[in-house]
């Protein structure tokens, strides 16, 4: 699930865990009054929402103002979340952004998307998980080290002299070399080889998000999405496994946020925890 601990009244209350049950409440409006601010501090509103939910939603009769990891009460916010990718959904996935970072990367993420055919729950988990590991959740668009280590990499392009700085790694997934700025410019009708022109890329959250796009397509990982292979995306973007274990947690929060539950199984599982939580 995507909780690390329960979040309520006498609960432990990390902060990314209350944040993501302000966000589940506020995606479940207006089935609860609201909506809360989604700011991690677990005050008397955000239980006193709880108990309202558990109350009219999941039918508790007393109910104790608390979510658990894998209760009735995260299965029913769950259920509840309207379709599609909404900005609580999106703030979900990258639950350490910044409120203004997803703000601005919302729109360009969702378009971005679409134009690139990511355009299944599944397919957008797989992508967004990617994207919040190798961005540091929409921290960096810009590699911290200079570049200079790609000096002379003739397999990137690289062939000028100060061209390893130049085209240094930028975008969300990120763009090396120049000969991958030469392509990427072919497909966004633009020339990133000239002047500061390749800083765009890592200074306008539109470029940012489509050169991870472009990656994807080129690497034909829709196909890799849709058979639910994290292991071989990840491979195809890292060239190893590289930080496989917070590539995973992200997917499973991810896949929370954007992926109904839809097996007979998955359903099961969900009302034996229920059951659990209850009993």
């Amino acid at each position: 699930m995507c909780l690390s601990g329960p979040v309520g009244r006498g609960a432990k209350n990390a902060q990314e865990d209350v944040r993501t049950v302000q966000l589940l409440l506020n995606l479940n409006s207006p089935q609860v009054t609201g909506p809360l601010t989604a700011d991690g501090i677990c005050g008397p509103g955000t239980i006193a929402a709880i108990e309202l939910y558990q109350h009219g939603v999941v039918g508790h009769a007393d109910p104790a103002g608390v979510v658990g990891v894998n209760g009735s009460t995260l299965a029913a916010l769950r259920a509840g979340m309207p379709p599609g990718m909404l900005r609580e959904k999106f703030q979900g996935v990258m639950i350490h952004a910044p409120s203004a970072t997803v703000e601005r990367f919302l729109m360009p993420v969702i378009a971005s998307m679409h134009v690139g055919g990511i355009d299944t729950p599944l397919r957008q988990a797989h992508f967004l998980a990617q994207v919040a590991h190798e961005s540091g959740e929409l921290r960096y668009t810009e590699e911290l080290a200079s570049g200079e280590q790609y000096e002379g990499r003739k397999d990137l392009g690289n062939t000028q002299k100060g061209d390893g700085v130049r085209f240094k790694g930028r975008g969300l997934i990120q763009l090396t070399g120049r000969a991958n700025y030469i392509a990427f410019g072919k497909f966004a009708n633009a020339d990133f080889t000239v002047g500061d022109a390749m800083a765009r890329i890592s200074t306008e959250p539109m470029l940012a998000v489509q050169t991870a796009v472009w990656f994807w397509n080129q690497h034909e990982l829709n196909a890799l999405a849709d058979t639910d292979d994290l292991v071989a995306i990840t491979k195809k973007i890292n060239g190893g496994t590289n930080g496989l274990a917070d590539r995973r947690s992200k997917l499973e929060r991810a896949k929370f946020f954007l992926v109904p539950l839809t097996t007979d199984i998955e359903r099961a599982a969900t009302k034996a925890a229920a059951f659990a939580e209850n009993s």
